[in-house]
């Protein structure tokens, strides 16, 4: 069932990441799923009161199996624009294809097997690029690709896989699902330093916080 984490903020906790949905200044579908979850983010957007076809905008935090996979699904109801950034963009739209040197890009690779390319377009965002209220920061590491979107204006983060949420705490991505943990670690210092503050911090993997998100990435920040 989705839930409202915030005002106008919707929370789809799908089989393996969470998917969210925030009213923007259109309804906007933040990553998007496993190619198995396509009954389930139907359901959750009735939940939520939005139609699949009133979407009008996707914000894609990076290409993975579990953050695109419902894309190709939800077509032709989903006809959208999808942002993304860079490198990740470019699996996306199968220009390129993840580096089989690198074990993150071995990784998806195989699940690229699994995982039909959308018939939407796909539009490439730059770091500091304003997009409805949402701001995008460059966040490599997790994929070369990785972006974060901050909206001052709603006080929410999307922060897509840069972390992960255990017990209130954040942490920062995994050397395994990772291209190069370094960069994640200089990707969560950056973020920390230039976003302004948020309250609503929406994350792939584990609970969103959804008061002192800016506090806990800061904290963060402070201790790795």
């Amino acid at each position: 069932m989705a839930t409202e984490i915030a005002d106008g903020v919707w929370r789809f906790e799908l089989r393996a990441a969470n998917a969210y949905l925030v009213v923007d200044d259109v309804p906007t579908l933040v990553d998007a799923g496993t190619p198995w979850d396509a009954d389930a983010i139907r359901s959750e957007f009735e939940d939520a009161g939005v139609a699949v076809a009133d979407v009008g905008r996707v914000l894609l935090t990076h290409y993975d199996l579990d953050h695109v996979g419902t894309l190709a699904s939800l077509t032709p109801d989903l006809d959208a624009p999808v942002y993304a950034y860079g490198f990740d963009a470019q699996l996306l739209c199968g220009a390129r294809s993840p580096p089989l040197r690198n074990h993150k890009g071995l990784i998806q690779r195989l699940g690229g097997l699994l995982t039909d390319r959308p018939d939407l377009d796909v539009v490439g965002v730059r770091d500091g690029e304003t997009v409805g209220s949402f701001t995008a920061y460059h966040t490599p590491g997790h994929t070369p690709g990785h972006v974060a979107y901050v909206s001052e204006a709603l006080g929410v983060a999307l922060l897509g896989d840069l972390v992960s949420e255990s017990d209130g705490d954040l942490d920062p991505s995994e050397w395994l699902i990772s291209y190069d943990t370094g960069e994640v670690l200089d990707s969560i210092r950056g973020l920390a330093e230039r976003a302004p503050p948020f309250e609503v911090a929406c994350i792939g993997h584990g609970d969103p916080i959804t008061s002192g998100g800016s506090e806990a990435l800061a904290a963060l920040a402070r201790r790795i």
